[in-house]
């Protein structure tokens, strides 16, 4: 099965997010930084206040940057839909994450009319030294 072609870049996406979370602060929000089939690359930076006692990043640091990096996936295959919803969301940590920017990984398993499920890998040390990996489902806006 071939890879859904994006509707927009990563300077689409990002514009979009800033669109649908215009408090957010810009420099403490993650960036997508590639859209390819299929495919988005997203990085939030770190910043004091993501550790949880232990020295690593929280967890719910790394479902909220899992969710952000499905959503921005999600956007730009069906472009300005902001109303698509999360679903689903289906977590597995595999390590603690070590203090660091965090980069997240989204991939499309299936974009269908009304749903979309997409795999997302999570790390701060390296691809090789996974944190997180997680399943989310959105629910996609109907005309």
């Amino acid at each position: 099965m071939a890879a859904p072609i994006p509707v927009l870049d990563a300077a689409g996406v990002n514009a979009l997010l800033q669109k649908a979370f215009p408090d957010a602060l810009p420099a403490a929000f993650p960036t997508v930084v590639e859209v390819t089939p299929g495919r988005v690359k997203v990085v939030a930076p770190y910043r004091d206040g993501l550790l949880r006692p232990g020295g690593v990043i929280s967890g719910p640091t790394l479902m909220s940057l899992s969710d952000t990096a499905a959503y921005a996936l999600v956007l730009a295959h069906i472009g300005d839909q902001l109303m698509a919803v999360t679903s689903s969301l289906t977590m597995n940590f595999l390590r603690g994450a070590r203090p660091g920017d965090i980069h997240a990984e989204a991939e499309m398993l299936r974009l269908g009319r009304r749903n979309a499920v997409c795999d997302v890998r999570l790390w701060t040390e390296g691809r090789d030294r996974l944190a997180a990996q997680a399943t989310v489902t959105y629910a996609l806006p109907q005309p």
